[in-house]
C-alpha cells in the first residue's frame, strides 16, 4: 500500500478497483490503460487499489514476473490495502481491507468516479464502500461496473444451475445498484440477461430487463501505441533474446488452459507441414502448465514446441509482431467463455502474421472478418489452416491481411474507449474527441 504526506485536495479522481499486475488477465491491462489516459483528461488524482501480492498469489493466479512489470506513470498510486482482522475471519480479511480504503477513499468529498472490473468480488467492494461514505461524509462518487464474462458463467450462471438463489440475486442487485452498468462485449451482455431471465422464471424476479434496458457496451481499452511504435530492429532485437526468428514461429500466447484450447493447437502442430518449417511458441503460465509438458514430451514435439512462462509486457508486442501466425484456438467451457478476446486486438495491431482463432463468445466482435476462424475443438481443420497461412500464404496475402486487421483493431484504442466511456459516466465533463 502506498501512503504519502501530501495534504493537497484533488479536484477530480478515478478509483479503478481490479485484479491489477502482476496478474495475467487481459483487465488489468485495461485497468492500466484506463488510468494512463485519465491522467490526460482531467484527472489529477488516479488510483488503482487492488489485492496484496500474498493474496494474489494464494489464489493461484497466474502471474507476470514481478522484476518486470512495467511501471505505471507518475501520477498513477496503486494500492493493496493489507487485511483487516485474524484468522477468525478466514477469506473476509482482505475485503475488509479493500472496501476499508475505499471508503477513506470516497467519504472526504472529492469528485470521484469508482470503476470496478469483475462484479465479484470488486463491484461489491465499491458499493458496500459507497454505501458507508455517503453515511459519514461529503461523497460525491460516480459508480461504473464493468462486467465481464467470467462474473457470468464461474459466478452467475453457477449460481442458477445450483440453486443457489440469494448470491445471483446478490450479484445481480449490485450490478443494478452502479450508476452506470456496462459489459465488456454485446455477448457478455446478452449472456447476463439470458441468465437474469433463468432466475426470473425461477423465482419471480425482475432482472432481466432491467440488464436489458440498463448495460451498455464498453469494449477493453488497449494501448495501441505500445503495437504500432514497434521498429523492425527493435523485434529483431527482442526475438534474438529469445533464440527466435521473424515469421520463424507460430505463437500462442494466453493463459495455459484448457479453455484456451492450447491442446488442440498442440495436437494441430503434430504431423503439420507447418511444423517442418517453424516452431511452435507457447507463452503464458497458467493451470494446465504440466499436461502441456507432457502432452508435448508424449508427441515427440520437445525439439520443435517452447513453453515460455516469463514473458513481460515490454517483449510481448514484438512477440507478436514476428510470428508467422497468432493462435487462440478458444473454446467454451461451463466455466469459461471468451467474451471478448484482447489479446487478439493486441496481436492485430502488432502486425505480423495473422489471427488463427475460434468464433466463441465475443471473439467475432474483437477480430470482425479480419482473422481466419476455425471450428472450437477441432484439431484437423485448425491444422489445415494453420499451413495455408504458413507454407502458402504469399507476402501480399500477408500485407493486406495485416493493414486490414490493423485498421479494425484501432476502435479500441484506449483513448477511444476512455472517452466513449466517460461521455456515457460524466456527459459534461469529457467531450468526445
Amino acid at each position: 500500500m502506498t501512503i504519502t504526506n501530501d495534504t493537497s485536495i484533488p479536484a477530480r479522481r478515478l478509483v479503478v478497483v481490479v485484479r491489477a499486475d502482476p496478474v495475467i488477465c487481459g483487465h488489468s491491462g485495461e485497468a492500466r490503460c484506463l488510468a494512463e489516459v485519465a491522467l490526460t483528461r482531467g484527472f489529477d488524482d488516479v488510483r488503482i487499489v487492488t489485492w496484496p501480492l500474498d493474496a494474489l498469489e494464494a489464489a493461484g493466479l497466474p502471474m507476470k514476473p514481478l522484476d518486470r512489470v512495467l511501471p505505471y506513470s507518475p501520477g498513477i498510486t496503486v494500492e493493496r490495502p493489507g487485511p483487516v482482522g485474524d484468522y477468525r475471519v478466514p477469506d473476509g480479511r482482505y475485503l475488509s481491507g479493500l472496501i476499508g480504503r475505499l471508503v477513506e477513499l470516497f467519504s472526504d468529498g472529492v469528485p470521484t468516479v469508482a470503476m470496478s472490473l469483475y462484479l465479484s468480488p470488486h463491484a461489491i467492494a465499491v458499493h458496500e464502500a459507497v454505501e458507508v461514505a455517503r453515511r459519514i461524509g461529503p461523497a460525491r462518487v460516480t459508480t461504473i461496473a464493468e462486467a465481464v464474462g467470467s462474473d457470468i458463467t464461474n459466478v452467475v450462471r453457477d449460481c442458477v444451475n445450483s440453486g443457489r438463489f440469494g448470491a445471483a440475486a446478490h450479484i445481480l442487485s449490485v450490478y443494478l445498484a452502479a450508476d452506470h452498468c456496462v459489459a465488456v462485449s454485446e455477448y457478455t451482455k446478452e449472456l447476463i440477461v439470458a441468465s437474469a431471465a433463468t432466475l426470473d422464471g425461477m423465482h419471480g424476479t425482475t432482472f432481466a430487463q432491467r440488464c436489458r434496458e440498463r448495460i451498455a457496451i464498453s469494449y477493453p481499452a488497449v494501448d495501441s501505441f505500445s503495437y504500432l511504435s514497434l521498429t523492425d530492429d527493435g523485434i529483431a532485437e527482442t526475438l534474438a533474446r529469445r533464440g527466435l526468428s521473424r515469421n520463424g514461429y507460430v505463437l500462442f500466447l494466453s493463459r495455459i488452459a484448457a479453455a484456451k484450447g492450447v491442446d488442440d493447437l498442440i495436437a494441430a502442430y503434430a504431423g503439420s507441414r507447418s511444423a517442418e518449417r517453424v516452431e511452435l511458441v507457447l507463452a503464458g503460465r497458467g493451470p494446465q502448465e504440466d499436461e502441456v509438458v507432457a502432452q508435448v514430451a508424449a508427441m515427440g514435439l520437445g525439439d520443435r514446441v517452447r513453453l515460455l512462462t516469463d514473458v513481460d509486457d515490454a517483449e510481448k508486442p514484438a512477440l507478436m509482431a514476428g510470428s508467422a501466425a497468432f493462435v487462440l484456438p478458444t473454446r467454451e467451457q461451463p466455466e469459461f467463455v471468451e467474451t471478448f478476446g484482447i489479446a487478439l486486438v493486441e496481436k492485430a495491431l502488432a502486425g505480423g502474421g495473422p489471427v488463427i482463432t475460434c468464433a466463441t463468445g465475443g471473439v467475432p466482435e474483437a477480430v470482425g472478418d479480419t482473422a481466419l476462424l476455425v471450428p472450437q475443438r477441432d484439431p484437423a481443420t485448425l491444422r489445415t489452416v494453420l499451413d495455408e497461412v504458413v507454407c502458402d500464404w504469399t507476402p501480399e496475402q500477408r500485407a493486406v491481411a495485416e493493414q486490414r486487421a490493423r485498421e479494425y483493431a484501432l476502435r479500441f484504442d484506449r483513448a477511444a474507449v476512455f472517452d466513449r466511456l466517460f461521455a456515457l459516466a460524466e456527459p459534461s465533463a469529457v467531450p468526445v474527441a
